[in-house]
């Protein structure tokens, strides 16, 4: 599987999503698995590259420090609305948040008792998982559309893995790792991005357009995305990999900083 993929390299700068890439998905948001292994390996890779390791997630970034504590991570959440540019920085946020406030009101109001539809509330965003309730898909698709078509608020509408996002149009996971790419942590290096999902295809675009590389986990039909693998499983076991092969080529290096 290593074969079809780039060859790691301690110039890269890695951007990694998270639900149905690094953690398999779950039956609610609350129900991921975070294997402890993994944060051994991003711990390790971080190092490596410097630093330059980045979440890029829909989850709000308070909720991926407590997915993956004790380990802090430079992240982007909320497809992009806030950012933390460094482990230990300040989280900004990116969006006013008005909007989307006004938006959850109506939400609550109409769809709110919907049997088995969740809707998660995380403050710049929302997203309603109809993952219990795919008859409701089509009706969900419809009555979101229509609301945001009736308010003229500067939302957009994504559609994910059996759910729909609401979030501001003026940000997306592109955006995001674009800013991270301007630091000085990042700047300078190849960028990376592994996603799955519709929702991941502007960050797809982001690393394309800087001669990165994007990575899919599932099909590549219909994507932007260059490389493709399989499953969140063997996206672990690629990390894994990345972690032996940068660390044998540092060791290879006869030059100081093992970084070419």
């Amino acid at each position: 599987m290593h074969d079809t993929l780039p060859r790691p390299e301690a110039r890269w700068a890695l951007f990694l999503d998270v639900d149905g890439t690094l953690l398999d998905i779950a039956s609610d948001p609350a129900s991921v698995v975070v294997p402890p292994t993994l944060l051994t390996t991003l711990l390790c890779l971080r190092d490596l590259l410097g630093g330059a390791l980045a979440l890029v997630s829909g989850r709000a970034i308070d909720a991926l420090d407590q997915l993956f504590a004790p380990l802090a991570l430079a992240s982007a959440g909320q497809h992009g609305a806030e950012i933390r540019l460094t482990p230990y920085g300040d989280i900004e946020r990116l969006v006013d948040p008005a909007p989307i406030l006004a938006m959850q009101k109506l939400i609550d109001e109409r769809i709110g008792t919907w049997s088995g539809v969740l809707i998660e509330r995380k403050g710049l965003s929302i997203a309603i998982h109809y993952r219990h309730a795919m008859e409701r898909g089509l009706a969900l698709r419809q009555f979101l559309s229509d609301l945001l078509q009736q308010h003229k608020s500067g939302l957009t509408l994504l559609e994910g893995r059996l759910v729909f996002d609401l979030k501001s149009e003026a940000v997306t996971k592109g955006t995001a790792i674009e800013r991270f790419m301007r630091t000085r942590v990042f700047s300078g290096r190849i960028p990376v991005f592994v996603g799955d999902d519709k929702t991941d295809e502007q960050g797809f675009a982001a690393v394309n357009s800087a001669g990165g590389h994007s990575l899919r986990v599932g099909p590549l039909e219909g994507s932007l995305a260059t490389s493709q693998i399989a499953e969140p499983a063997a996206v672990r076991a690629w990390l894994d990999h990345a972690v032996d092969v940068i660390a044998a080529d540092g060791r290879s290096d006869p030059s100081p900083s093992g970084v070419r």
